[in-house]
């Protein structure tokens, strides 16, 4: 079965509008033999006659006038469906789907949405809780746009990881221990430890940084979560090893901060498929992009 254009709905609007093949065919940019054999394919489509001509003037029949309602809204959803696509081409209006670790959506994403919200108020931003291999692999699998991903991590094929933020690891610890100004492995071990969970890579880094200085410890309670990990230590639970944001709000009175000695980092990344990015998730991008010094 034939399907009928858009474009010859139009003409007939146009004509139901006008009264007026010759008028239709000049506000439509038509030749006029166009115009009509629009209307003669449409209705050796529908079967019935769509326009009558009376003392000069062209107007729908009763089949014709159902059809033009019917075309108007037709016309109308192509129109703003074009408008809507348009809008997400330009970066006005569009979804960006992006995958992180809870340590950085409670502490770095917030900055970045408050951005996209004064600046990108039509982008909406969906955030899943992920860790990086999962989060890399629905990169892959197109379920997700965009990655917050610890570093290192081996090349993907079809996608871009860069480097973008370093921040140091630190020892936090109750304020009425008496600790020294630079924690080392050795000081560290010997105290009750509230860790991260082992499947994270801040777990890997810090059993790396105590088996460098020859310490194995074992935890009292490991967990996934830095707010939960930071109370307990407020509560006098144990002390931890954190990444500390330089944007990050002031700390409880009851913890105590303290660098390390030899320092540690977390490194996080950026990662995208490589290719054509649309422009809201672009937007989304350099939005990130400008707090990697944050």
């Amino acid at each position: 079965m034939r399907e009928i254009s858009l474009d010859r709905l139009r003409t007939l609007v146009a004509i139901a509008d006008r009264g007026s093949f010759v008028e239709a065919a000049r506000a439509l940019n038509l030749a006029a033999p166009t115009v009509s054999l629009h209307i003669t394919e449409l209705e050796d489509r529908i079967g019935a006659p769509l326009l009558s001509r009376k003392r000069g003037h062209i107007k729908p029949t009763v089949i014709g006038e159902a059809l033009v309602e019917r075309a108007r809204r037709l016309l109308d959803d192509a129109e703003q469906a074009l408008d809507d696509v348009q809008r997400q081409v330009q970066g006005l209006e569009g979804r960006a789907r992006l995958g992180a670790s809870t340590g950085v959506i409670a502490h770095l994403l917030p900055q970045a949405l408050e951005v996209l919200r004064q600046q990108h108020p039509g982008i909406d931003t969906q955030i899943a809780v992920l860790a990086s291999e999962e989060t890399l692999s629905r990169l892959v699998d197109g379920t997700l746009d965009i990655g917050i991903v610890a570093l290192p991590q081996p090349a993907v094929a079809g996608l871009v990881i860069k480097p973008w933020r370093r921040d140091p690891v630190m020892a936090f610890v109750p304020t009425h221990w008496k600790s020294p100004a630079r924690i080392t492995p050795e000081w560290l071990a010997a105290q009750p430890l509230i860790l991260n969970d082992s499947s994270t890579r801040l777990s890997r880094q810090t059993t790396e940084w105590f088996a460098a200085g020859g310490q194995h410890p074992v935890a009292r309670i490991q967990l996934n979560y830095n707010d939960a990990i930071k109370s307990l230590v407020a509560a006098g639970y144990g002390a931890a090893l954190l990444p500390h944001e330089a944007s990050a709000p002031s700390q409880d009175q009851r913890i105590a901060m303290r660098p390390l000695r030899p320092a540690l980092w977390r490194r996080l990344g950026m990662a995208y498929r490589a290719g054509h990015v649309e422009r809201s998730t672009q937007h989304v991008l350099d939005v990130l992009w400008a707090l990697r010094l944050a």
